[in-house]
This record gives C-alpha cells, structure tokens and sequence, in this order.
C-alpha cells in the first residue's frame, strides 16, 4: 500500500501528516506559519514539515507516492503554483519547485475547502458516496464538489465558490465586491453580524446580556439566549436557518449530489441548528415524484480534514497521472 504526505497551509498553522491509500490519517506535525515572513521561508518550513512527518511516521522518502498541499487561495495545479492567497504572501508562488528542492517527490496543489470535501469523500461523511459536496461555515462560506471521486473546480481551478453566489440582490455588501452573498448571510460571521443587529434594534433582549458574557459578538449567543427563552434570539436564529436552507438547496439543485456535507464550528449547536437546517433545506430543492433525494451530514473528519484531504488529493492526481514533478 503506498503512503501520502498532506500539507495543510494556514495563516496560522502549517500541519502536515501521513496519510495510506485509504484516508487513515498515520501522524500529524505542526508548526507556527508565521505568515509575515517570505513566501519562500515559509514554502521551505511546508517542505522540511513534510519531510520530518515522513520521519515521525517510521517511513522513508521512497515510500511516499507523492505530496498533496492544501491552501487558501487560487492554485494552479498544472504548474505548481498558488497563484493568489489574500491571507498570506503570495502571488504565483512556484510552492511544486520550492518544495522539490527540500524533498524530491511529486507535489499537487488545491484549494483548501476542495481538500476538506474531498476528506470527507473519502474517509468521512461521505465515504461511499461518487458524488458529495461538503459545506464549511466559518468565517466565510467554504465549498467543495466531488464529482465521480474527483474534485470538481471549473477549467481555472477556482471554481465552487458558493459562498459567493448570490442569495439577496443588492444584499449586504461582501468583500469580493458582489452584494448580498450567500457567505454574508450563512457564515459564522454573518449571524453574529444578524445577532449584532438584532440586539441593537431590541435592547431588552437577553442577546446584549448574552454578549456581556461571551465578550463580543459571536454566532453562539442567538442560541444561548434562544435556549433561555429570547424570542428576539428565536427569530435571529429562525432567519438564519431560512437563508442557510435557501443556500443549502441552491447548492442541491445545482450538482444534485449523493451526499451533502454541512460543517463548521457553528454546527455543534446541535439540534436546534441541524433539525430546522435540514427540514427546511430539503423541502426547497426540486426531487421529482419517486427521485432519491440527497442525505444531509454533518462533517466528520475535523481539524484533520485539511491533511487527509490534501493527501487524498494528491492520490487522485497520481492516479489520474497529473504530472507533479
């Protein structure tokens, strides 16, 4: 069985681990990214981490069929470079080049949420599954198709943005320049954005007291107070589900596939989250009279998404014989 290397670059965080031909991830390494440095520090740090997990794994070089990466930004898998990141320094990064000078093996580069739906494909929730798209809600609104086993990203590899396809013209205004974005109105950010406002609007909710507590606005307070019985925070609450479901459908419709993976920090509020998400979703997409309808799942593979991912990406393209030298 032959073994793969996952990198998993964040403006954080650089993790990297071992990974077999059926998503066990082996070890894992960390290291700071120190993202103020120069992209070719931080590029070497990405290539010796992957060669020290190689190590910590009981493996040699020889045994690692190739090396698959993991970043924010807009990759081109082709020539091995990350063409754009708007969290960390680069801009056309030759990061293939860069990292064979430190470990001579074949490197493959993707987008960050691509590598998290393709763990999931893989290993996770939608393990079984030839068509799946997995949903992150964070900060933005991350998204990534599997289509057939494979990842999915248009010719330019910067495809399945549905956190910035619109879901309220003339919305609120989005950092892509486009308003009323599904990611401003289904991220993380955006309901403690609605909860924000909410409070503003109704002073005597618990949601200002809620906030007291936590310290500042944050996508956990509408549920702590709805749980105390806030009706303002039951209504923010019920408007957020209504455009994650409208959201959530739209992406249904669009790819219809087996499995659809919903994950994030914000989903481990449970069932007053997971239960409206999933009713109201699935009674918005199109399934015709006696058309298998598609599963929602949580996601199931965590922190070690971005390394198993990477990894499993890197297995594809070896698979497909993509040149990665």
């Amino acid at each position: 069985m032959g073994y793969y290397c996952g990198i998993d670059l964040g403006g954080t965080n650089i993790k990297a681990g071992i990974v077999d031909g059926e998503g066990k991830l082996l070890n894992k390494l960390s290291i700071k990214t120190r993202a103020e440095r120069a992209m070719e520090e931080i590029i070497h740090d990405m290539g010796q981490l992957a060669a020290d997990a190689i190590k910590d794994a009981g493996l040699e070089v020889k045994d690692i069929e190739a090396i698959g990466i993991g970043s924010p930004g807009t990759p081109d898998n082709d020539e091995g470079l990350l063409v754009y990141s708007s969290n960390l320094p680069f801009n056309k990064a030759p990061m293939r080049k860069l990292i064979r000078e430190v470990i001579d093996l074949p490197v493959y580069i993707d987008n960050d949420a691509n590598c998290a739906a393709m763990a999931e494909a893989v290993a996770g929730a939608g393990k079984g599954a030839k068509d799946s798209v997995t949903i992150t809600l964070g900060t933005g609104v991350g998204a990534g198709v599997i289509i057939n086993g494979r990842i999915f990203s248009g010719f330019n590899q910067a495809g399945s943005e549905f956190g910035h396809t619109v879901l309220v013209s003339g919305g609120v205004q989005c950092g892509c320049g486009r308003k009323g974005c599904f990611e401003q109105y289904a991220s993380a950010s955006a309901l403690a954005r609605m909860t924000r406002e909410a409070a503003e609007a109704n002073p005597d909710s618990l949601l200002n007291k809620v906030k007291e507590q936590e310290g500042e606005w944050n996508a956990r307070i509408a549920f702590i107070a709805m749980r105390e019985g806030d009706k303002v925070a039951e209504q923010v609450v019920d408007q957020y589900t209504d455009y994650l479901a409208d959201g959530l459908a739209n992406a249904i419709n669009t790819f219809m596939p087996e499995v659809l993976v919903v994950g994030g920090g914000v989903c481990g509020e449970g069932d007053p989250l997971l239960i409206p998400m999933r009713e109201k979703t699935m009674s918005r997409p199109y399934f015709g009279p006696g058309v298998p309808k598609t599963r929602i799942e949580l996601a199931q593979m965590g922190n070690d998404a971005g390394i198993v991912g990477a990894a499993m990406m890197g297995k594809s393209c070896v698979d497909d014989g993509k040149n990665g030298k």
